[in-house]
């Protein structure tokens, strides 16, 4: 029974550290996601200020599906909004 006991104590250490390692990498994909929603938004702000005047229509809304784009994505995912955007002024 000794045994069976410290082979269980081995797993559950083993399996905590692991967890921890999975709640690590967890927590940085989610800064990472939000800090590159906020850097998105903020591009989309400053591209909206610098695009009123060129172009009436190519504003963007400032809503989740943006934010969400501009997360997943960074930068690109903002290009990439301009770009859909654009395609429907067309």
């Amino acid at each position: 029974m000794e045994n069976y006991t410290g082979a269980f104590l081995i797993i559950g250490i083993l399996v905590f550290v692991l967890l921890i390692g999975a709640v690590k990498n967890k927590a940085e994909w989610i800064i990472n996601f939000v800090l590159r929603g906020v850097i998105g938004m903020m591009a989309i702000y400053f591209l909206n200020l610098f695009l009123a005047d060129v172009l009436p229509g190519m504003k963007l809304g400032y809503n989740p599906i943006t934010f969400l784009a501009s997360g997943a994505l960074g930068l690109p995912g903002v290009a990439m909004l301009y770009g859909i955007n654009f395609y429907m002024l067309l």
